[in-house]
């Protein structure tokens, strides 16, 4: 097992769902099966607009023969481990090239940085991980609170830093630093704006009045993916979890004939009548998980 990168284009040509499958041909079999039961670093390279760099991470669960592409490969995603970064990393960073496994003995770039798939160096793998993640106290919990119930978590601006010989991956499928890092990236995407009612609320304190929803539930096997989330108040998120309100595929309102005052949620949402979508387009929510809300949540 070992660590390694995948490059993924949000552009691509193969058949990718980096949250659930990652597509590629036999000539790289060999390095992707070295990461099985191992987690790599997805990373999107400069010639795409708008690239990512270093943008998330998952755990590779096997790969199996694609059964519908002949000579290509398959390599299925452990469910639930997928991450998009707090903060998208960089090839190069203020320090110099961020995956220093890269450089040659003269100092340069070596041709690996073309390969699709490549192995990562812990230590690479630690320092983009740490540049993606972040380091803030109030995405991360101080590394004696890991594994507590977010019910029992006291502290949110606890400092958090990594113990010098504790593996990274420990911290990655803690549900209070995933939740963290979900709540981030989603509100970030939605400017802190509730997407149904369009309100932008901060209290006092500072802190937005909205939450990320995820669309298909982390007990349902979804992913903590942008286009898995939703930014929404706390009256729109309760409705949207019982399955009173959801979304058609083009983000179109859609309300449930069980409400018992249709008239006072025709009120609540936003004059559109659709949800207000991030800017970026990936990060738009994905026809996939709203269909699983209509088909599993939704009360028509």
């Amino acid at each position: 097992m070992g660590f390694g990168v995948f490059i993924h284009r949000s552009d691509s040509i193969y058949d990718d769902s980096p949250a659930e499958q990652y597509q590629f041909p036999s000539q790289y079999l060999r390095r992707v099966e070295a990461c099985v039961g191992d987690w790599i670093i997805y990373y999107e390279p400069s010639k795409v607009d708008d690239t990512r760099g270093y943008f998330a991470i998952a755990k590779v669960r096997q790969v199996i023969s694609d059964p519908v592409a002949p000579g290509m490969y398959l390599a299925l995603i452990e469910p639930g481990s997928y991450l998009d970064f707090a903060n998208h990393v960089p090839f190069g960073g203020v320090d110099g090239l961020v995956e220093r496994g890269l450089l040659n003995d003269q100092g340069r770039i070596s041709g690996r940085a073309q390969s699709a798939v490549r192995p990562l160096s812990r230590s690479d793998f630690n320092r983009i991980v740490d540049l993606g993640l972040g380091t803030s106290g109030s995405l991360l919990p101080r590394v004696d609170e890991i594994g507590a119930s977010v019910g029992g978590f006291q502290d949110e601006q606890a400092p958090f830093r990594f113990e010098q010989n504790r593996d990274r991956v420990s911290y990655i499928g803690s549900r209070i630093v995933r939740d963290r890092i979900f709540r981030r990236i989603v509100l970030r995407a939605y400017d802190e704006r509730c997407a149904i009612t369009g309100l932008k609320l901060i209290n006092g304190g500072g802190r937005a009045e909205v939450s990320a929803a995820h669309i298909r539930p982390v007990e349902a096997n979804g992913p903590d993916v942008v286009n898995n989330g939703i930014a929404l108040s706390g009256t729109a998120h309760w409705m949207f979890d019982r399955g009173l309100i959801s979304l058609s595929d083009d983000l179109e309102i859609l309300i449930s004939r069980q409400v018992n005052d249709p008239d006072s949620v025709h009120g609540f949402i936003n004059k559109s009548r659709r949800a207000l979508p991030p800017r970026r387009q990936l990060e738009r929510p994905h026809p996939h998980f709203l269909q699983w809300h209509r088909e599993n949540c939704f009360k028509q």
